[in-house]
């Protein structure tokens, strides 16, 4: 009706019975229908509320019910799990009390049982991960992030040269005798031989090859990253990187003490770069294999309460300490002590020498597994949760920290579950991009080439922050 008064109205659309036989070819009717539409048009010109009404407009589906819909929903939302399939809405609906509620003749077949999760906006298929939420607002993880981690590196940070968005690097304003601090960040991250890109352009002729199972040899490189040099190399092309082949019968397991040897050659490196002008600022995922203690570090772990022959299990002595007013403490008898020659002193002992009273009416530890009930700084329940809560047991550094300190440079460990977008993962993800078009290599030697390539491949500017 409309396209016919469009036609009617229309500069050079004929008069009233033209503009309706256009309006009924283009509808693909013939000359009855043109009539049957004049008449339409003209009782709804006499009257507008006279519309035709369409008697045939067949049969709507069951799902088109908002309740019917809501109820089903509600339904898959119920369930114990999320892996639920059209089979679940098809026993909803054979029950009785479902059927008689919505007058069901029958119950739905699998496919139209499919065919109504569609229509309900269910899509089969993988579901998006969303953010990471591990442990991002965990207890600890917030205390040492406000209350460690921020206030170091807004000390740090002043002194440090930055870049800006357009890549001018800006010089720290230090205060005379104030050295600058090179921010070094070490991480690591796995290769493997078979990681191509997968995603291209593909002719829909173009035949399916033949690819290699699995993700093929893997190789791990640590290695450490700064913004004002790149990878960490000396001048002559000397470098702290390291590529570590993981696996029983290859280099074995990468665990804190390869990490050690690996800082102490990057403190070499750092020196043989900027010698005394400047203090490195290393900074560790905060891993457990990071966090690892000397053997001989402070730790009220497994001591005994009594005197005892006792070392831990890596047969060493644990070091003397100091406490209150800089007071020396040796955990050990001397060797010529008349009853306990070169005996551990025990817990007991130890907190009478630091004034504590009544010890010996206090048990080594609360239960089997040292869960005490308060673990707060004044707790007093065992031997061991008290001095668990000594300062200088508190204040006890990795084994890490301590051996970049001791060369005067600065360490610390980034919050844990921090966010991936420190520079260093820029690092990786660019050679890794690049190393994924690179032809497939036969053997570890060639696999060991291309990561290099694509290492030292990386642009310096992605590194900087």
């Amino acid at each position: 009706m409309l396209a016919f008064l469009q036609f009617h109205n229309a500069e050079g659309g004929g008069g009233w019975i033209q503009a309706s036989l256009l309006a009924a070819t283009a509808a693909g009717k013939g000359a009855t229908f043109a009539r049957t539409l004049r008449a339409w048009t003209w009782a709804f010109l006499e009257n507008s509320g006279q519309l035709p009404a369409n008697l045939f407009h067949g049969r709507t589906s069951a799902i088109e019910d908002e309740d019917f819909a809501q109820e089903i929903h509600l339904h898959l939302q119920s369930l114990e799990t999320k892996y639920f399939s059209a089979a679940d809405v098809q026993r909803f609906l054979a029950l009785p009390d479902t059927r008689e509620r919505f007058q069901l003749e029958r119950v739905p077949s699998l496919r139209t049982a499919r065919r109504w999760l569609y229509a309900m906006s269910y899509r089969y298929g993988k579901a998006k991960n969303g953010m990471y939420v591990d442990g991002h607002e965990r207890e600890d993880v917030v205390a040492y992030r406000q209350s460690v981690f921020l206030p170091l590196w807004s000390s740090m940070e002043a002194r440090m040269v930055t870049w800006t968005s357009d890549n001018i690097r800006i010089e720290p304003n230090l205060q005379p005798g104030e050295k600058r601090i090179i921010l070094v960040t070490h991480d690591e991250s796995i290769f493997y031989a078979n990681d191509r890109r997968s995603t291209r352009w593909i002719h829909k002729d173009e035949k399916p090859e033949p690819v290699r199972k699995g993700e093929g040899t893997s190789i791990m490189v640590s290695d450490f990253c700064l913004p004002e040099l790149g990878w960490l190399k000396s001048k002559d092309g000397d470098e702290a990187r390291l590529l570590f082949r993981v696996g029983k019968n290859r280099d074995g397991y990468f665990d804190n003490s390869h990490l050690m040897v690996q800082v102490e050659k990057a403190i070499k490196l750092i020196h043989d770069n900027f010698g005394d002008t400047a203090i490195a600022a290393f900074g560790f995922n905060n891993a457990p294999s990071h966090q690892e203690r000397a053997p001989d570090a402070l730790s009220a772990q497994h001591m005994p309460k009594n005197p005892k022959l006792w070392n831990r299990k890596e047969s060493v002595r644990m070091r003397d300490t100091s406490f209150g007013n800089n007071e020396h403490q040796s955990f050990y008898f001397s060797d010529d002590h008349p009853r306990y020659p070169g005996y551990f002193k025990g817990m007991r002992i130890i907190l009478e020498e630091r004034g504590f009273k009544n010890i010996a009416k206090l048990p080594a530890q609360c239960g089997k597994n040292f869960k005490c009930e308060d673990t707060g700084l004044d707790a007093s329940c065992c031997c061991r949760r008290i001095l668990f809560n000594q300062k200088d047991f508190l204040e006890q550094k990795s084994a890490l920290i301590e051996l970049v300190e001791r060369y005067g440079h600065i360490a610390f460990f980034y919050p844990k579950f921090h966010c991936e977008l420190n520079f260093i993962e820029q690092a990786w993800g660019s050679a890794k991009s690049h190393y994924r078009i690179l032809p497939l290599t036969q053997n570890e030697a060639q696999m060991e080439q291309n990561i290099r390539r694509s290492l030292d491949g990386v642009d310096i500017i992605k590194m900087h922050w």
